[in-house]
């Protein structure tokens, strides 16, 4: 019996979309499964706005296409507006209708799919509740809080009912509290839909947290994309590394590799760390290659107490861990461990590589 494959919920294939005369997204190759949250990380301005918004029909593309399900929406010749695409957007900026109160807004979306006018005001009510702002049904925008409005802007892409639901950067403007609810809301809401989604945010602890994907976007191009826990331990790239987390990069003599595992010299002194995912590897480095090498060090990656010589030069308590940065014949090496300090700024420790990724062979 031939197994059925599933048609992806979104398909963008060389994709090109323009600001005017210039070009901000480059050959966007993406493909979103039923029920998978895909999330695009990368600083402002790198695009990830404009890939929304081509998808949700707000932008026409230049070249390419891009479908949802297996509807093409946007091609040669063909630009669907965005009421005709089985998509609910959540804005940055909530975007809310002033003149409707709660209740009416999270109805509206409800109306548009053909429920009557008492259903429709039910269904919101139990959306609404989901929510925790059922006791603002009567409220308009104005009168409510940002995080009230952000998740009133939820509640109307629920009640879309859409099989895509895009996510422009929706915790950018609350505090940590706030934005860790939404999180949580959002992930909820969606697995109970069994929606794909797609979530842009230039904040890396929220992409890891939120993503089944991520697709790391430089300059309107994805440069690599993979589980949170491939792009984080294997960044194809120092930029790459920096964009996904804290990371130091270091210089070693790269003696060769021993069982798999490089053969590293650091002030004079041998060490053989685990190394990352693919051999720790992303230049080409093989067993046969020595030299100078440069590596990539998570502050996870290093502990405190080992052979290799260090200064403390900064110590930042941070309640249940301390960073430490610490002056090596390497070069500056962030180190994390849990508890309270341990040691002070100035004083020679020794320290212990226990993974690295080679960025250079």
């Amino acid at each position: 019996m031939t197994a059925v494959t599933a048609v992806p919920a979104v398909t963008c294939r060389s994709v090109d979309i323009a600001h005017g005369d210039r070009v901000v997204v480059t050959g966007l190759d993406l493909t979103v499964a039923p029920g998978e949250m895909l999330v695009l990380l990368g600083p402002s301005g790198s695009g990830k706005t404009t890939i929304l918004g081509a998808i949700a029909g707000f932008l026409p593309i230049r070249s390419g296409e891009i479908r949802v399900g297996d509807r093409l929406v946007a091609g040669p010749a063909r630009h669907e507006p965005p009421d005709r695409r089985d998509v609910a957007v959540v804005f940055q900026d909530y975007a809310l209708w002033p003149h409707m109160n709660a209740l009416e807004t999270v109805a509206y979306p409800l109306r548009r799919r053909g429920l009557g006018a008492a259903a429709a005001r039910i269904e919101a009510g139990r959306l609404l509740d989901q929510l925790g702002i059922a006791g603002l049904a009567d409220r308009r925008p104005a009168e409510m809080s940002g995080g009230e409005q952000q998740r009133l802007g939820l509640g109307r892409a629920l009640a879309r009912g859409a099989g895509v639901q895009l996510f422009d950067e929706p915790t950018a403007h609350l505090d940590g509290t706030l934005r860790e609810r939404l999180q949580g809301e959002i992930a909820a809401q969606r697995k109970e839909s069994g929606a794909a989604g797609i979530y842009a945010t230039h904040e890396t602890a929220e992409a890891l947290a939120m993503a089944d994907r991520v697709a790391l976007i430089r300059e309107g191009r994805v440069i690599q994309h993979g589980t949170p826990r491939e792009v984080y331990e294997a960044p194809v790239d120092a930029w790459a590394a920096r964009l996904t987390g804290p990371a130091s990069e270091i210089v070693a003599e790269l003696a060769g590799f021993q069982d798999g595992q490089p053969d590293l010299v650091i002030g004079g002194v041998h060490v053989r760390p685990a190394a990352g995912p693919t051999n720790g590897n992303a230049t080409g480095a093989g067993p046969g290659t020595t030299g100078a090498a440069t590596l990539l060090v998570r502050p996870d990656w290093a502990t405190l107490g080992g052979p290799l010589p260090g200064t403390v030069a900064r110590v930042q308590f941070r309640g249940g861990h301390t960073d430490y940065l610490l002056a090596t014949p390497a070069g500056e090496v962030g180190v994390r461990r849990i508890g309270p300090p341990i040691a002070a700024e100035g004083e020679s420790v020794g320290w212990r590589l226990d993974r690295v990724r080679l960025l250079e062979g």
